[in-house]
Order: structure tokens, then C-alpha cells, then sequence
């Protein structure tokens, strides 16, 4: 099961604060036991809200809006992507992660879906074409 988990975005990581040595240090040594335990694909820390934009979409209509974003609650400062049997191991995982913020934060986590969870509406044709475009991005790394 691939689970993408989500840490949550601080007033600091929106201020553009950068983590303490020892922050970076602590995260790089808990990224390295999950890479030794086989389940992290990937993941990263993202510039605050205000480098980003959002896309609004209302029929065939786009819309830029320009960052920052005001809910901190509703942001993300970084990922993982780990491939784990279960939720109950993710969670295992997460509660083993040193705090990403300085203060309180969240870390919050999401089961990616798989193929099987579309049903027959994911016809052999659209599962082709899922395969192709995975095999295309992996070569984009």
C-alpha cells in the first residue's frame, strides 16, 4: 500500500524559516532508517505559499491566484511517499518522526490509490495507458 504523508505547513514555514542544523540533521537521519527499511519512494520540504499559485477551474475557466494562502492549517510544507503493508504502519512510522516544526505541527496521512480501488470502470485500455505513462515518468528522474 502507498501511502503519501503530508506535513502540515507552520506560521514559521510559511514565514520562509528554515529548520536548525539540528533539525536537519534529525530528519536526514530518520529519512536514511526509511530508506533502510525499504519504504520510502520519495519525498520533500516545499517553499511556503507565497513562492506558489493556485489554479481555480469553474467549467472550462482558469483562474491564477497568487500565493500566499491564508489557512496555514490547510497547507502543506512537505512529503513522503512510502510504500508500507498497512495504515496501522504508516501511523507506526510517523509517531518515530522527529517534530518537523518548532512548535506543535501535524503530520497527516493519505492512502494513494491503487488500480483496483477504480473498479471496472478502469477498463484494460485507461490501465495500458496508466502503465505507459508510469514507465515514461520514471525516465523523467
Amino acid at each position: 500500500m502507498r501511502f503519501m504523508i503530508l506535513v502540515k505547513a507552520s506560521a514559521d514555514s510559511e514565514a520562509g524559516i528554515m529548520p536548525s542544523e539540528e533539525l536537519i540533521t534529525a530528519m536526514g537521519n530518520f529519512n536514511e532508517e526509511l530508506v533502510k527499511a525499504g519504504i520510502l519512494i520519495d519525498g520533500n520540504g516545499l517553499h511556503p505559499s507565497s513562492k506558489g499559485v493556485r489554479v481555480h477551474f469553474s467549467g472550462a475557466q482558469r483562474s491564477v491566484i497568487d500565493g500566499p494562502f491564508i489557512e496555514t492549517k490547510e497547507l502543506v510544507a512537505g512529503y513522503w511517499i512510502w510504500e508500507v503493508k498497512s495504515k496501522e504502519e504508516a501511523i507506526e512510522w510517523v509517531k518515530r518522526c522527529p517534530n518537523p516544526m518548532p512548535g506543535d505541527s501535524d503530520i497527516e496521512i493519505r492512502q494513494i490509490f491503487s488500480a483496483e480501488d477504480f473498479g471496472a470502470e478502469f477498463t484494460p485500455e485507461a490501465r495500458a495507458q496508466e502503465e505507459r505513462v508510469r514507465e515514461q515518468a520514471k525516465k523523467n528522474l
